[in-house]
């Protein structure tokens, strides 16, 4: 595989039509905006850790890995650009968070980002990191004729300030069946039934985000699933937040065969 590694982002770009996107596996915060959040903030609690281990089959299965290097502290790159709240009525992050997910505030009072600063930030981050995005899903589509697009999050069980209760292992999320064929769908679905231990919905409380929305579009032999996984499954779920090996390698098998059914399922929609 070649590598690309901008100062925002890091893209390696592989050999089948499946790129990962992990849009908010980043952890840095700019030095000089440092001082503007709440000291707790600096810990970046509200990370999607550890994808980068869970998903170690990434290189051998031939897939492209996008990740970026910057918080969703900083920017939330599966937010759109206008920042339109993704779940109408319910409690929503920004493009420019400030909130951490237990509802409290993420900076200094008087603190928060202008809309010149927000402006700013987009450019800086979001943008290069779309572009790269779109960049990818048309090489893969111009040498392969279609691309699968797998959005990966993970996420805290529970949080009460974002939904009820305590969320399914695994969400998987297609806009409602809109951002891929439904047999890509159906693949996940069917590995996952064969885990019964492993609670599982299909476009529940997570459908999928703005990449998800956004860049699958099956008419265009685009197809995009976003995966929204517990942290309970790989990790401890408080600070310090430790990847927990030993459990992790019960989910990755599963993981992995969820991965594969779905490239096998989207390359099938192109066979004659």
């Amino acid at each position: 595989m070649s590598s690309i590694t901008p100062a925002v982002f890091s893209l390696r770009q592989g050999t089948e039509p499946l790129l990962v996107s992990m849009p908010h596996i980043g952890t840095h915060i700019p030095a000089e905006l440092q001082a503007q959040y709440m000291p707790r903030a600096l810990q970046v609690e509200d990370t999607d850790w550890h994808l980068h281990m869970l998903y170690n089959f990434l290189d051998a299965m031939g897939a492209s890995v996008l990740t970026p290097t910057t918080s969703r502290y900083v920017i939330d790159l599966n937010r759109p650009p206008d920042d339109a709240p993704m779940y109408p009525g319910a409690s929503n992050t920004e493009l420019c968070p400030t909130h951490f997910f237990s509802g409290d505030p993420l900076y200094q009072p008087g603190h928060e980002p202008t809309p010149e600063e927000r402006l700013r930030r987009r450019e800086t981050y979001w943008q290069p990191y779309h572009s790269a995005l779109a960049g990818e899903l048309a090489r893969l589509k111009a040498r392969h004729g279609f691309a699968l697009l797998w959005d990966a999050h993970s996420i805290h069980s529970e949080l009460p300030w974002l939904f009820e209760g305590r969320l399914p292992d695994l969400s998987i999320g297609t806009a409602n069946g809109a951002s891929a064929d439904a047999r890509i769908a159906d693949a996940a679905v069917q590995v996952c039934a064969s885990f019964p231990h492993i609670s599982t919905v299909l476009n529940g409380r997570f459908k999928g985000g703005y990449i998800t929305r956004h860049y699958g579009q099956p008419s265009h032999g685009i197809h995009a699933i976003q995966l929204e996984m517990c942290w309970q499954l790989y990790m401890q779920e408080k600070a310090p937040y430790t990847y927990d090996a030993q459990v992790a390698a019960r989910i990755q098998p599963l993981l992995e065969k969820m991965v594969t059914s779905s490239l096998v399922a989207c390359v099938r929609c192109y066979e004659k």
